[in-house]
């Protein structure tokens, strides 16, 4: 692994990080202990969690995540561990926080609430990186920031960022800490994969400019880019196949992920792999940890038997033609001119 800066902070990280949103629910505490030591010993010391996990969120779970992931750091070095985990945000209704009775507005009581709430379940004195979750653009972004530098200022988080936020919510945040002397984002926690480059068209360019990492998550398009999807497969328990028997919003972002387009690009992208040698899991992995805005990717697992195709991405370094390749699949396919 290689170790990088979370923005302009005294922090350095894995460029992977291993995401924990299916402890509890898709994996047990028994398996997830499992992926959390092979993936320590394999050199990721980044961990990433929210008050809401596991997912699908259901009241009685939520939490549950990072109960899990508190026991297991008794069994390391806390200065070993780079924790990171969020506070609800309000934009989606199924992600909002039961403990505060789904009261998830970015304000101060809601923000202090949180913290303290993650860090008993945590079992530890600070947050290495604490986020906001959904991003409150009808809120004064002050609240939530003079919120968060005063938890920095108290030694409870060392480094704040944001999640699912947009290139005017970004730049507006780290405008208002500008202006008030406030605590800045380090990083952005946002979908990036092959299959959904948005991030490129304009986050990024802010990334570069204002001294701030993305922490991509889903670099697999949600185990699209797994190949478990293709040919109308709908392999039992994975996240998909439950969200595509439900209804509402949960189906709804399942057919963003699985559809014709996505499972088309995923068959190119699997023909360049195999031709290098490689699993589709580890090129999608590599793919997403090789930009230069990028501080760790985050990835996610079940089982340990799908970390060994993870880790292998770790060493590798995709060459000029292979990434010429997969621009080629995305014009064509994901984002055709003309």
């Amino acid at each position: 692994m290689q170790n990088r800066r979370l923005g302009s902070s005294a922090i350095y990280v894995s460029d992977i990080c291993m995401g924990t949103m299916t402890f509890g629910s898709q994996a047990d505490e028994a398996m997830s202990h499992r992926i959390l030591d092979m993936s320590f010993e394999a050199g990721i010391n980044f961990f990433d969690a929210a008050e809401t996990y596991p997912v699908p969120p259901k009241p009685e779970y939520c939490g549950l995540t990072e109960e899990i992931l508190g026991r297991w750091m008794k069994t390391r070095s806390r200065d070993a561990l780079i924790i990171a985990t969020k506070v609800s945000g309000p934009s989606h209704v199924w992600f909002r926080s039961p403990q505060r009775a789904g009261m998830t507005a970015l304000d101060r009581h809601n923000v202090v609430a949180a913290v303290e709430a993650s860090l008993r379940r945590l079992q530890t004195d600070y947050i290495d990186l604490y986020q906001t979750h959904w991003p409150d653009h009808g809120a004064r972004y002050e609240d939530a920031l003079r919120a968060l530098d005063d938890l920095v200022s108290a030694g409870k988080v060392r480094i704040t960022g944001c999640s699912n936020e947009t290139s005017w919510g970004l730049m507006k945040a780290l405008s208002v800490s500008d202006a008030g002397g406030l605590q800045r984002y380090d990083t952005i926690q946002n979908n990036f994969s092959l299959n959904n480059r948005r991030f490129e068209d304009e986050l990024a360019q802010v990334c570069r400019k204002e001294g701030v990492s993305l922490i991509p998550y889903s670099p697999l398009a949600g185990g699209v880019l797994s190949g478990k999807y293709q040919d109308g497969a709908r392999p039992e328990g994975a996240r998909f196949t439950n969200y595509l028997s439900m209804e509402g919003r949960q189906n709804a972002m399942a057919r963003r992920f699985v559809n014709e387009k996505s499972l088309a690009s995923t068959a190119k992208f699997a023909a360049i792999a195999a031709e290098a040698g490689m699993s589709l899991v580890t090129l999608a992995t590599a793919w997403s940890k090789a930009h230069d805005f990028v501080a760790s990717t985050i990835v996610g697992a079940t089982h340990v038997d799908q970390l060994p195709d993870i880790f292998k991405a770790a060493e590798v370094t995709l060459t000029p033609e292979i990434m010429k390749k997969i621009d080629a699949v995305s014009r064509e396919i994901m984002y055709p001119m003309g």
